[in-house]
């Protein structure tokens, strides 16, 4: 690939917070990803089962990929959906996608056929990247009935723009395009027309457009340029101790910024092995992380819990892991020094972000102690303004809870086609309202304490789960704990816990709730604990609270 990466930025305009590409070495992911090529040849960029690509082989074939969507047409600003497992294969499709001036629309994986509908007519994609067959789930099939197919029709009739289906798979049968078939078609554009095509893509051009459901409301495309990503993401990968050579698997899914920017991207630009993992399987991650020499393993709480609990787990077997990076913004202390101790991590951070900020605003220093990555969410990357803000709209002093505000170069250029809900969450002054509470400290450390409409009123008191839940896994039989606000008819609101014990520990409900009234004020002491195997949660790792709501309003109907 004959792209030229910019040149590396001086120091001095590294620091210089008002422009957006100053800290920029190439400008846009295709550019990058032809420097890395040139830089280390030979070393791998991909492991994904028997499957080892260098970054040399890596950049040939993205080329081979970007000239396949030119044969079918891809126009410079087009949007491509990929609706695929974490593959090497994903990653190929989203640089030639963006190679070729397209942008990525990745889809959630555990989306229904009506919800992966919304999400391609919203964005208008001409292409979708996806599989036939994933955890018994045929992508094409669920879609061709959602979307819907008139007798003797095309199929997706309801999705007009979407022009082609490609099977990363390899499928074929109606209405699908083999992988290596559309691979194979962009065999007949030259060289000069992919070269002319990425020359054409510039650092302000759309480089993705993530949906996020937000508060309320139908999924929003945020929009990101390649600017903003990789300004974003090579701060983030320094902050973190991210390093050439290291062996990183990314459990986190790909459709998720965590997964892709601060996973598979952030990878690339410093030199690291990428090690995609399909699912979130504790037995294959300790197997993986001890077969490949793993040293990064990003991931909630949730998964660093269950792998500590796992009979397969042995302190040799996690003897590579180095850095752990979790997206939590609240984390229990207790459970940050288990991390550590038991899996022997020479770095554990922290952060918080958000999709319309280019999926991160704060996170802490790999060399923070470990008391401050228990306690905040880090500092904001250099370069961002952060700000907590009261219910006057006026920033609240140091120390002082409000809801948190970013402004800067990783705040979204807006909601694809929503100009209404752009102006609601953007305001005139540049700030992202992100609707999450927050505290910002003297040192410029962030500590989110909730969202906002997760906050449930007891009796005129504000309660915040996340900080209930902080205290409740401080009891010695608690392995996780998910609380949300459920109605009352004395108090309007009360807490309801869902627990899952420690192995080989048992939790009573009744001494969860006496020993909690000596650890937090009784307004946020729960009402209701239940104990469950193991709770809900997305392809993200994040808890799913609307399910337990729908469970405790089971519950209480049983009794």
């Amino acid at each position: 690939m004959a792209t030229t990466p910019r040149p590396a930025a001086s120091a001095a305009e590294q620091t210089h917070p008002d422009d957006p590409r100053a800290d920029l070495r190439w400008g846009t992911t295709g550019a990058m990803l032809a420097d890395a090529a040139r830089r280390l040849g030979a070393a791998e960029a991909i492991v994904d089962g028997d499957l080892r690509i260098s970054y040399a082989d890596l950049d040939a074939e993205v080329t081979a990929v970007a000239r396949a969507f030119l044969a079918a047409g891809l126009a410079k600003g087009d949007r491509v959906a990929i609706w695929a497992p974490n593959s090497a294969r994903w990653i190929v499709a989203a640089l030639g996608l963006q190679r070729a001036g397209g942008v990525l629309v990745p889809l959630n994986t555990r989306f229904k056929g009506g919800e992966a509908a919304f999400v391609l007519g919203k964005s208008r994609a001409r292409i979708l990247c996806t599989v036939t067959d994933f955890l018994g789930r045929d992508y094409p099939a669920s879609l061709v009935e959602a979307a819907g197919r008139p007798a003797g029709g095309r199929p997706y009739a309801e999705l007009p723009d979407l022009e082609q289906v490609v099977t990363l798979d390899g499928v074929a049968r109606e209405g699908l395009v083999p992988w290596d078939d559309f691979r194979a078609a962009g065999s007949s554009v030259p060289d000069a027309d992919v070269e002319r095509r990425a020359a054409e893509v510039g650092p302000d051009d759309l480089a993705d457009m993530l949906f996020t459901s937000g508060t309320t409301g139908n999924p929003k495309g945020a929009m990101c340029t390649h600017a903003q990503t990789l300004r974003a993401y090579g701060v983030w990968g320094n902050v973190v101790g991210l390093r050439e050579g290291d062996r990183y698997l990314i459990v986190n899914p790909f459709f998720h910024s965590f997964g892709y920017k601060a996973g598979w991207l952030v990878s690339l630009m410093v030199g690291a092995t990428i090690l995609p993992a399909r699912t979130l399987d504790v037995p294959e991650v300790l197997r993986t992380v001890r077969a490949e020499r793993v040293t990064v393993l990003p991931g909630t709480p949730t998964l660093y819990q269950t792998m500590l609990e796992h009979p397969d787990f042995t302190s040799e077997g996690v003897a590579s892991l180095r850095l752990a990076v979790t997206g939590a913004a609240n984390v229990p202390p207790t459970l940050l020094y288990r991390i550590r101790e038991a899996l022997g991590f020479e770095h554990v951070v922290t952060g918080y972000g958000l999709t319309e900020s280019c999926g991160i605003v704060s996170m802490c220093r790999y060399d923070d102690p470990l008391d401050v990555v228990a306690t905040t969410a880090g500092r904001p990357l250099p370069g961002l303004e952060v700000i907590a803000v009261g219910g006057n709209g006026e920033p609240v002093p140091p120390g002082g809870e409000g809801e948190i505000r970013v402004r800067g170069y990783a705040v979204m250029k807006g909601y694809f086609g929503e100009d209404s809900e752009t102006a609601a969450t953007v305001d005139a002054d540049g700030w992202l309202h992100t609707g999450d509470i927050g505290v910002i400290d003297a040192a410029g450390r962030i500590r989110i304490t909730d969202r906002i409409k997760d906050m449930y009123i007891v009796g005129g008191f504000n309660a915040y789960p996340a900080e209930i839940e902080n205290v409740l896994g401080r009891h010695p039989a608690v392995a996780q704990v998910a609380v949300i606000g459920v109605p009352d008819e004395r108090m309007g609101e009360i807490g309801a816990a869902f627990v899952v014990p420690r192995r080989d520990a048992r939790v009573d409900p009744a001494e969860l709730i006496a020993w909690s009234r000596d650890h937090m004020a009784n307004y946020k002491v729960p009402g209701h604990v239940h104990i469950v195997d193991e709770l809900p949660v997305n392809a993200a790792g994040k808890v799913l609270k609307n399910v337990l709501r729908e469970r405790h309003a089971a519950i209480s109907k049983e009794h």
